[in-house]
């Protein structure tokens, strides 16, 4: 409808402007009519005035007629005084027609002239006005035929506009169809997953329960074995087996006595001790590793997983597999944590799993996250677990019971990368897709504070300092790790190498294990060489190479248990590295 407007308006600017000419000439005209009526005002005013001075210069001749008259009269009376008379009105007679003749000519000629001049200009107005008459009457055929395709225009715009709602009209019903569409299968996905959940922790029940009447029969079975070969032997022999029963609890007071004092020798407790050299290697997974993390209650263990969807435990001191966990089908393992005979491990499947390290089975499966989970963390007394997810959001699961229940949940708009828990009543530190750090009070379900753009990139590892409740340290894919100080929110240290070079999202550093926390370290994502700086000076102390032939993705470093051993590496190609 605007651009109508906007077209009859130019039209009426074309129509407009050869009126102005006529406009002023009838303007002119008018002027010049009262300017030939103002004339001829004055020359009848000045024909007035003359008649009026004749008719008295006729008197005042009568007059002197007379006078002159009577004085003949007394000299000859008769004969002068009639013949002076006729010569006298004969004269004014004369005069009188003489005036008129010429202001009649007067009158005419300036009328004629006038006329003429007047008639010349009208003639010249009209010859143009007809000009614009023709002009005029060509923009009008054009602005019609414009008024008709504009009618035609708006004719199609109003059956397409009427279309249009036709058509808004039927998408407001699709989309209102397609919306409870949306809340049923939404219900009844919320159903399935509720009924998967249940299926699946009913089957977690079943084959616990199986696991446990598998033990019981076992138990049965070497207990009827240990029956019939007593049964053969006789009951006689009863004496040596009291001596046999001795000796074992004799062997077993001796390999108590050898525990305590191997792990008197931990040496977590003198403090951090640098690698110099691999001391074993080991093909770990088929496919790229993802992440390393020793057992937390400081065994001889060390758990890794990887995209071949599995998650295996390591012996640190002989290098040989102790546990394959697998879940999730072939979906990749993202991140996984050892702590209190638990190991827990989450992924692509959206899912976090629960398992009893001893008897291997299967005890939570934590579904909740509508994305793929991307790190987990086991709380201090192994009661609660805090998870990462790429939808955004950061749950705290309690395992504590038979049945898990999701207790917390924090939002924020970046995925999260990694987290850390130092104590229950700390916050929990996540480093996020966006270069953020966050800390989030698990009470309350609160955002507590909040550090942005600390790397470019994106962090990719925090952890809190060993006996600190105030200093973190972080990762980044700028390729630097640095320590913050919760307290003052700031940088106090910044470590960077040229060699360094971080290329992963779940790319792990970690502090020395000592309560000093004196150094930190990093794997190299293109070199796969391992970066020990002093954290008091920031400076590089030790570089360990040869060992990975391709990219470090993870990085773990534990107290050592009992033998020592303190830090282990996984890279992409799923080799496990146990430095000594």
């Amino acid at each position: 409808m605007e651009d109508v407007y906007n077209l009859i308006q130019e039209r009426n600017s074309y129509e407009t402007i050869p009126f102005l000419p006529i406009h002023a000439s009838n303007f002119f005209l008018s002027n010049l009519a009262d300017a030939l009526q103002t004339r001829c005002e004055s020359l009848e005013k000045q024909y007035y005035l003359e008649q009026q001075q004749l008719l008295v210069e006729a008197h005042q001749i009568e007059e002197a007629a007379q006078d002159h008259g009577t004085n003949t009269n007394d000299n000859d009376p008769s004969t002068a005084s009639s013949s002076e008379n006729t010569r006298l009105r004969v004269e004014v007679a004369q005069l009188h027609s003489g005036l008129k003749e010429k202001i009649k000519k007067e009158l005419h000629s300036t009328a004629d002239m006038e006329a003429r001049q007047a008639l010349d200009s009208l003639q010249e107005e009209k010859l143009a006005q007809e000009i614009t008459i023709s002009s005029l009457k060509m923009e009008l055929e054009r602005s019609n035929e414009i008024t008709t395709h504009l009618q035609t225009e708006l004719e199609n715009a109003k059956s397409l506009t009427r279309l249009s709602e036709k058509q808004f009209d039927g998408l407001k019903d699709a989309i209102r169809q397609l919306q409870v569409e949306n809340e049923e299968k939404t219900t009844l996905n919320e159903r399935l997953v509720e009924n998967a959940v249940a299926e699946k922790e009913k089957m977690a029940e079943q084959f616990n329960s199986m696991n446990d009447m598998v033990e019981k029969l076992q138990k049965e079975i070497s207990m009827l074995r240990s029956y019939n070969k007593k049964s053969e032997k006789g009951w006689f022999r009863l004496p040596n087996s009291q001596k046999e029963s001795k000796s074992t609890t004799a062997a077993k007071g001796t390999s108590a006595d050898d525990t305590a004092a191997a792990q008197a020798r931990k040496w977590g407790a003198f403090g951090a001790v640098l690698p110099s050299k691999p001391l074993y290697t080991i093909k770990a997974h088929r496919e790229d590793a993802s992440c390393v993390m020793y057992d937390g209650t400081n065994l001889n263990l060390v758990a890794t997983s990887s995209s071949d969807a599995t998650v295996r435990v390591w012996d640190t001191s002989n290098g040989q597999l102790q546990a394959t966990f697998s879940g999730g089908g072939s979906l990749p393992m993202t991140g996984v944590d050892m702590s209190g005979g638990l190991v827990t491990c989450c992924g692509a499947d959206k899912t976090c799993r629960v398992w009893q390290y001893k008897t291997k089975r299967l005890i939570h499966q934590l579904a909740g996250h509508s994305q793929k989970i991307t790190c987990v963390k086991l709380f201090p007394g192994e009661k609660n677990i805090v998870t990462g997810s790429a939808d955004r959001s950061i749950r705290i699961w309690d395992i504590s019971r038979h049945i898990y229940t999701q207790t917390t949940t924090f939002r924020h708009s970046s995925t999260a990368n990694c987290s850390d828990v130092f104590v229950e009543t700390q916050p929990v530190v996540t480093g996020h897709l966006d270069g953020g750090v966050r800390f989030w009070d698990v009470r309350s379900g609160d955002r507590v504070l909040d550090i942005p753009t600390l790397h470019e990139g994106g962090v990719t590892s925090v952890q809190w300092k060993p006996g600190s409740s105030h200093q973190v340290l972080t990762c980044g894919r700028d390729s630097t790790m640095k320590i913050i100080d919760v307290r003052t929110q700031s940088v106090v240290k910044t470590f960077r190498n040229s060699a360094l070079r971080i290329l992963s999202n779940n790319a792990r550093c970690s502090f020395s294990p000592d309560a000093a926390g004196k150094y930190v370290a990093c794997g190299g994502g293109d070199n796969g060489d391992v970066f020990i700086f002093d954290v008091a000076t920031a400076d590089l102390k030790k570089r360990l190479s040869s060992a990975h032939q391709s990219g470090v993705v993870g990085l773990a470093w534990g107290k050592g248990g009992t033998n020592g051993q303190q830090i282990a590496t996984v890279d992409k190609s799923g080799v496990l590295v146990l430095w000594a």
